[in-house]
């Protein structure tokens, strides 16, 4: 369960802060009423900046979706004029932050108000959460399982995680011209699409006309800005042709997906710390490698890489042991070179030199690796590349 470390009162929200994201649970009948304000809030000071942003990320797909987002506010978003006095809420709303009594929260779910994540506490407990269970045949299961393989946001997933989302997903299709989501509407779902072509458009302040930003293809998701932010519907989607998609509700992304690439996050973090060659890397950019890596297993005596095979994956060993093992001449069987234990690291000299792999990486015990793809070690080991290069002295010998 999430922890709550941070609550602070403001006027009539009780705000609480959990794991770095900011909540809101408006607590009082007045509250409720202010609702409108803060949506007028979020729709006249947030989304005319946002959106502009949104349309210029999409285009430029940069890898580094921060860095771009704080180079664009310290440029284009000068251009944005903003208005000097404060957005307030009534000043003469004092009621009191009374408790709900429990009783009530197992009759009605707790109404959602302003723009927020899901946020777990008194109120709203986790534990409540039941997932949907939707019937599908074994064809369905399969096609969907991979289509989640094919999207990032799915990656953190386990095996347990990953049967209960299969489980809630629905299959929807849609007719040519019909819309799947309406920019401004409310959003529960989130989609995959499986086959078929959609196309995004989305209508800025000012227009007439909404512009269209992109067609989305098979194995593409969309919709999850909604149900991240309980924020309208950003753009509208129409299919182009006749379309299947998967659809997952809000609860099932908020306590399932969403929670999952927390603990990955944190999993991955309490590991790399660890790692001596990433000593020198501050948690932000530790943060951006544990979201690209993912953990294989291998049992004792499996192969790992073998030598001559191209090399295009980098290792770190998480739990056990492993040996590399290399034919010095012709036709003589491999023989020890290395051996690695947790904390070590393998593969790189493919990488950096472009050359096959020069040795056979062996599981001595059963072997769990976290691995990061050629794309990405590239980008964000790049700045590591010096002392990578540094301990090629201990292959030197066998080459």
């Amino acid at each position: 369960t999430t922890e709550i470390y941070t609550e602070q009162i403001v006027g009539s929200v009780r705000c609480v802060q959990e794991t770095g994201t900011w909540g809101f649970k408006v607590r009082t009948n007045q509250a409720m009423e202010n609702k409108q304000q803060h949506k007028d809030y979020i729709s006249q000071k947030v989304h005319p900046i946002y959106e502009k942003m949104l349309v210029d990320l999409l285009v430029s797909k940069p890898d580094d979706v921060i860095l771009f987002m704080i180079e664009w506010l310290n440029t284009k978003g000068q251009s944005f004029k903003q208005s000097n006095h404060a957005y307030d809420s009534d000043e003469d709303n004092d009621d009191e932050m009374e408790d709900i009594p429990k009783d009530k929260v197992q009759q009605k779910k707790v109404q959602r108000a302003g723009v927020s994540a899901e946020v777990y506490g008194t109120w709203n407990k986790k534990e409540d959460f039941k997932p949907r269970v939707i019937p599908k045949s074994e064809d369905q299961r399969k096609r969907i399982n991979h289509r989640l393989s094919q999207a990032f946001m799915f990656s953190a997933l386990d095996e347990k995680d990953r049967e209960v989302i299969i489980n809630a997903f629905e299959e929807k299709r849609f007719k040519p011209g019909q819309y799947v989501i309406q920019q401004g509407q409310e959003g529960n779902e989130l989609y995959v699409v499986e086959s078929g072509a959609l196309k995004c458009y989305k209508k800025f302040p000012g227009d007439t006309e909404p512009r269209y930003l992109k067609t989305y293809q098979p194995g593409e998701s969309f919709g999850e800005l909604a149900l991240l932010y309980n924020a309208p519907r950003a753009a509208s989607i129409i299919a182009e042709s006749d379309s299947v998609l998967y659809a997952l509700d809000r609860g099932c992304f908020n306590n399932i997906v969403k929670e999952a690439a927390v603990k990955k996050r944190q999993r991955y973090d309490d590991f790399l710390q660890k790692v001596d060659i990433l000593s020198s890397m501050d948690p932000y950019e530790r943060s951006k490698i544990g979201d690209a890596v993912k953990t294989v297993k291998f049992n004792k005596g499996d192969y790992v890489v073998r030598q001559g095979e191209t090399g295009n994956t980098f290792f770190f060993i998480e739990e056990g042991e492993a040996i590399a093992t290399k034919s010095l001449q012709p036709g003589k069987e491999p023989e020890q070179v290395y051996a690695y234990k947790a904390g070590d690291y393998f593969g790189e000299l493919a990488l950096l030199r472009n050359i096959p792999r020069q040795a056979n990486i062996v599981a001595k015990t059963d072997l769990a690796l976290v691995q990061l793809d050629r794309d990405s070690f590239t980008r964000l080991l790049g700045p590591l590349e010096d002392i990578l290069k540094r301990n090629f002295s201990r292959y030197e010998k066998y080459m």
